[in-house]
């Protein structure tokens, strides 16, 4: 009996993958001596009380996921921990939907969403928007949330397919932690540390960290980490907390563009095979600064404020992509390829502020739960460009010193190549500032329990000024000493309005339907030279959710359509009449379109066993082109866009027996085919009229596979991961073809306190 009721109270207390569930239980064990009854103990009796569903951080106005008219997934820590992941990409495996879109060089992950980029202004970390050029570390994220489609009413200038929200661990009052040791393929290893407890009634503390050293399946290219998260929990009285958090990451890493590849074929070389030079090197150090004061006048109303301070310091020297040589009079073998030379600096500094307002209400039988606020953000972002003086590789009968020099691939060494490291001097820096502010009021209409009503409207404003310094002439002189040259400020402004309806025929299933509109900033200027305005981007979205047995079975099915009607495109004609050959004049007349469907399901049929899958179809095609030269195809699909993604995984822990503390779990995630490189152009001087640049991909799949066991507070989990060695690639553009890891092995040891 005593087994049955801790199963059952098990089962309502799980924290679904879909719908994150508090973990914040009241608990309590008596022991005791009975009269009369020479001394026998009482077995312990455990009482767990549930809680509501808790509100996902990143929907910021506290509804409930069932009310929310929008997609939400979370991936929790428990999942990230039990498939090991060390990149956000490996996290976001599980999040339907979402796709690594290419790796850049190796300095970052790129990621889109519903056919849309979702790393320039799409990534955020508690809350407030980081520059995504440096990989996170997943250490210290207590959840990820995805919330898919659109975003703008409580984010801005925010692309449609979705926004990613990392959130990190924070204070508890219960004394824990634990220690750990990640050990790999390619003398992977990394040691992290996660500490938290009450220093007295009213301050609790956690700090975690780890350090990363790895070698990789690419030759030469290497990984060295160290991360650190401390946070502080002040309890100023009941209804009044503030929270102050930081973090810092130091990474230094191996540039890598990858492999080549020749038009639309990328070669058949070795997956390890590395074509830099030896000295390559890149190095990221970020770091940030948050607090947040939450207030609580009573019950019903709830006042928060949060501000933080991020930098980010990334520089990279290396050589370039790989450069295709054709020339069959100099080369008469195919395989000579030039390597050229890069060298950058990019800083940035943001500064964000966020004051809301939570409110519930009622006018007669209607319920209202308000949300409105304003929030504030400055970037100030700084971007060194810098030129090689050495002349070392003729081309077309000049020397071009962008170049290092000139490698067969198909017996490449590094160790004998060229290795002096040539000299750069900075020949330009930009300085961009931009400031962003909104305010927004948003209110959840509970007409009935079973109809529900969003409304929400968001203004907001954006300027940007660019100030660029070049050196004063060629070859010398300081690009800071030089005066300035500065574009006139870029003003843009926008509403964005949603509108929800939420039928609810039993508390378990929710039906939805919602509208709501982005926007985006562009570059260049009318035909009359004014600077063009900001495209306007309409959103439609239905679903059901359900969610069944407090969370056991839970569902999410969405269908969107994502319309730019006024997508910006090179105008034909000046405004004399006479024909337009400048690509910055343009014209609002332009048309793209993304439609799909996304399912995505959890279950935890029985105690133990996580069950989770999903699956995404996108169609994001150009609509409406003008067929001018430098425009795209009328109807192409959009690169870097699968038209098909899916994932499934289980994880199992038995729960009794002999084999009590073994667990076993399998990951499984499909990415369809989809088109790297460039989206091809129409360009009248090729034979029949268009530039094709697009490099097809096939879909694939890549299965992982893992077993463990717990004992007490030890436990051990080995992963193996692309079990079948499946061979694909990511693209960025044209260049930076990276191979997917091949097989590999992941053994993580852990303590827990």
């Amino acid at each position: 009996m005593k087994y049955n009721l801790l199963f059952a109270l098990g089962l309502l207390s799980f924290v679904s993958y879909g719908q994150d569930y508090s973990s914040n239980e009241t608990t309590s064990s008596v022991t005791d001596t009975v009269k009369n009854k020479k001394g026998e103990i009482l077995n312990e009796v455990v009482v767990t009380k549930t809680k509501e569903p808790k509100p996902v951080t990143a929907v910021r106005s506290g509804l409930k996921p069932m009310d929310n008219p929008q997609s939400i997934q979370v991936i929790g820590s428990d999942v990230i921990e039990q498939q090991q992941a060390i990149r956000l990409s490996e996290v976001l495996k599980n999040a339907n939907g979402v796709y690594v879109s290419s790796a850049r060089g190796g300095a970052q992950e790129s990621f889109f969403s519903r056919g849309y980029d979702m790393s320039a202004n799409n990534m955020f970390k508690n809350g407030f928007r980081y520059n995504s050029g440096s990989i996170p570390d997943v250490s210290g994220l207590e959840k990820v949330e995805f919330l898919k489609g659109g975003s703008a009413l409580l984010f801005g200038n925010v692309a449609p397919g979705g926004i990613l929200n990392l959130v990190t661990k924070t204070p508890q009052f219960k004394s824990g932690g634990e220690i750990s040791m990640q050990m790999g393929s390619y003398s992977y290893y990394k040691p992290a540390f996660d500490f938290y407890g009450g220093l007295n009634k009213s301050i609790a503390f956690r700090i975690n960290g780890s350090y990363e050293n790895s070698e990789s399946y690419r030759d030469v290219v290497k990984n060295e980490r160290l991360y650190i998260n401390p946070s502080l929990l002040f309890v100023i009285n009941p209804k009044t907390q503030i929270t102050v958090q930081g973090d810092y990451l130091s990474a230094d890493w191996t540039p890598d563009f990858g492999t080549g590849i020749i038009g639309k074929e990328i070669l058949d070389l070795p997956r390890n095979a590395f074509y830099g030079a030896l000295w390559s090197n890149g190095t990221t150090k970020s770091s940030s600064a948050s607090v947040l004061l939450n207030h609580d006048f009573n019950k019903n109303w709830k006042l928060n404020f949060n501000s933080s301070y991020q930098t980010y310091n990334r520089t990279q020297k290396s050589t370039a992509q790989l450069s295709n040589l054709d020339d069959t009079k100099i080369y008469p073998i195919p395989g000579y390829w030039n390597r050229g030379l890069t060298q950058g600096q990019n800083l940035e500094q943001i500064l964000g502020d966020q004051l809301s307002l939570q409110g519930n209400f009622n006018t007669g039988s209607v319920k209202h739960q308000i949300f409105t606020g304003v929030d504030w953000e400055n970037s100030f972002a700084t971007a060194y460009t810098y030129a090689f003086s050495e002349e070392k590789v003729k081309v077309n009968g000049k020397y071009d010193p962008s170049l290092y020099d000139t490698i067969y691939l198909y017996d490449f060494d590094p160790s004998t190549q060229r290795n002096d490291i040539p000299n750069a001097r900075a020949t330009q820096i930009t300085k961009t500032d931009t400031n962003r502010f909104g305010v927004y009021f948003q209110d959840f209409v509970s007409i009935t329990d079973k109809f529900k009503v969003l409304a929400g409207l968001r203004w907001s404003w954006q300027e940007a000024e660019v100030s660029t310094y070049k050196e004063t002439k060629t070859g010398a002189g300081n690009p800071e000493d030089a005066v300035p040259t500065v574009t006139p400020k870029r003003l843009d402004n926008a509403f964005s309005p949603k509108a929800g309806l939420v039928y609810q025929p039993t508390k378990d299933i929710s039906v939805f339907g919602s509208y709501s509109t982005s926007f985006t900033p562009n570059t260049g200027t009318t035909v009359d030279l004014q600077p063009l305005e900001a495209s306007i981007i309409d959103q439609y979205e239905v679903g059901v959710k359900t969610d069944f047995f407090k969370g056991l079975l839970s569902t999410n099915v969405t269908v969107y359509q994502i319309t730019n009607s006024n997508f910006a495109q090179m105008a034909p004609y000046k405004a004399d009449g006479s024909e337009n050959n400048d690509s910055s004049i343009k014209l609002l007349s332009g048309e793209t379109k993304s439609k799909g469907v996304e399912v995505d399901v959890t279950a935890r049929p029985v105690e133990g066993l996580n069950i989770i899958a999903g699956y995404s179809y996108n169609d994001m095609r150009y609509t409406k082109t003008s067929g001018l030269n430098g425009s795209f195809i009328e109807g192409d699909r959009v690169a870097r866009t699968p038209s098909n993604t899916a994932n499934l995984s289980f994880f199992y822990t038995l729960q009794e027996g002999f084999f009590k503390g073994v667990s076993v779990g399998a990951i499984g995630n499909y990415i369809g085919d989809r088109i790297g490189g460039w989206n091809n152009q129409y360009d009248s001087k090729k034979p029949d009229g268009i530039w094709y640049r697009e490099i097809p991909l096939e879909g694939y799949v890549t299965i992982d596979a893992s077993v463990g066991y717990t004992w007490r507070k030890f436990s051990i989990l080995c992963k193996l991961s692309n079990i079948t060695n499946e061979l694909n690639y990511t693209v960025h553009e044209n260049y930076s073809v990276n191979p997917i890891a091949p097989r590999q092995v992941m053994t993580s040891l852990r303590y827990k306190f």
